[in-house]
């Protein structure tokens, strides 16, 4: 059997559709917005995603990770989400042309030994999308799938809206049977307007300092959303009523805990360390993977998240769009270690000074003067 992979992705040139919400006052008409349905979608295919993950992640074969060209590992289910959540969009807005800026391509599929991973990939999708019964198709082919996946290779940018999904945020942790996300977001004109966290294995409840053992115990699973002007909510991913979650209110740094990422190579602790240090933080560090720290941040699980990647390294805007949104949603700011709001209308990349912080308001000048200090001292220890 042989697959040929020259898919032609469908273009509908017709505009898309959008809903105004309008506010009156006694001098001026307020005009915003309305995300309502795409956020409905977001959460819709988050869902799906999910569920997908959950079944792979607990019957996972070594067969089922494969490493890509840049040695990072990927899952059936890695692919499997992101058809599934390009599947669901060009459902839910069959007149609008998809542009999906996501992490994975169907290149690694395409070659003959990878014909057995496909149909595994193709058999996930329908066996989900047929357990939901939302949708009346036909059973997906392959090269259905390959073109769901491959749908994924929109640049981004300022003009224009822009779906941006990391299918699995934290394979490695996902690998491990620890944390991960389906990260889901949407830019408009390249800003960030609402975004979804499916978080499968992080617990309903706190994963505080102080309450560590919920990664052990408890119902799990939340699914984090939030829409610009809107507030951030979170719901378990059984379907329970959403509840308003707030970041912590946290003022003394002395109180705070905070977030960093479990694998080394993706964060240098050494200097996460030295800031925590400077700001008599005196919790550990609450080290889990993936965005899954943006939404138990939000909900005042902790009062600090600093991801300082290795030299070398450009952040995606994958890894941090749906987070971001759900943070600042929630009246929490994200910065760069100079102090400057991300950009996501640049394309793929997010060109930061040396790291990402997330914190409150009150913390944040106080976080951002204590990574000026440290840096300060660790270039001059070279």
């Amino acid at each position: 059997m042989s697959i040929i992979c020259r898919i032609q992705p469908k273009i509908i040139t017709k505009p898309p559709l959008f809903s105004l919400k309008t506010s009156y006052s006694s001098s001026s008409v307020l005009v915003t917005m309305s995300y309502d349905r795409e956020l409905v979608a977001a959460k819709k295919a988050a869902s799906l995603a999910a569920r997908l993950c959950q079944k792979v992640q607990k019957d996972l074969l070594q067969s089922d990770v494969q490493s890509k060209s840049d040695k990072s590992p990927v899952t059936v289910a890695d692919y499997g989400s992101q058809a599934l959540v390009s599947f669901v969009l060009q459902k839910e807005f069959p007149s609008e042309k998809l542009s999906l800026v996501a992490e994975e391509d169907s290149g690694d599929l395409c070659t003959d030994g990878a014909q057995e991973t496909l149909e595994r990939i193709r058999k996930l999708v329908n066996d989900t999308l047929a357990s939901d019964r939302s949708y009346s198709v036909s059973r997906l082919s392959t090269e259905d799938i390959l073109q769901a996946i491959d749908s994924g290779k929109s640049e981004g940018g300022s003009q224009g809206r822009h779906w941006v999904l990391d299918p699995i945020d934290g394979t490695k942790g996902f690998v491990r049977g620890d944390q991960y996300a389906i990260a889901l977001a949407l830019l408009d004109q390249g800003k960030v307007v609402l975004g979804v966290l499916a978080c499968p294995n992080l617990p309903i409840t706190s994963i505080s300092g102080e309450n560590q053992h919920a990664f052990n115990s408890g119902e799990v699973g939340c699914l984090f959303f939030a829409e610009v002007g809107g507030g951030t909510y979170m719901q378990s991913l059984n379907g329970s009523s959403p509840l308003k979650v707030q970041v912590t209110a946290v003022e003394n740094p002395e109180e705070a805990s905070f977030f960093e990422s479990y694998e080394a190579a993706h964060s240098m602790h050494d200097l996460s360390s030295l800031i925590a240090k400077k700001l008599g933080v005196k919790a550990p560090p609450v080290r889990i993977d993936s965005q899954a720290k943006y939404g138990a941040l939000s909900r005042g699980d902790g009062a600090i998240y600093m991801r300082f990647p290795h030299k070398g390294y450009r952040e995606k805007i994958w890894d941090h769009a749906a987070g971001y949104i759900v943070v600042t949603e929630a009246g929490g700011v994200v910065r760069d270690a100079a102090g400057i709001p991300l950009d996501f209308s640049r394309g793929k990349y997010l060109d930061v000074d040396t790291g990402i912080i997330v914190t409150n308001q009150k913390l944040m000048p106080l976080v951002l003067k204590a990574v000026r200090e440290s840096l300060e001292e660790k270039a001059s220890s070279l």
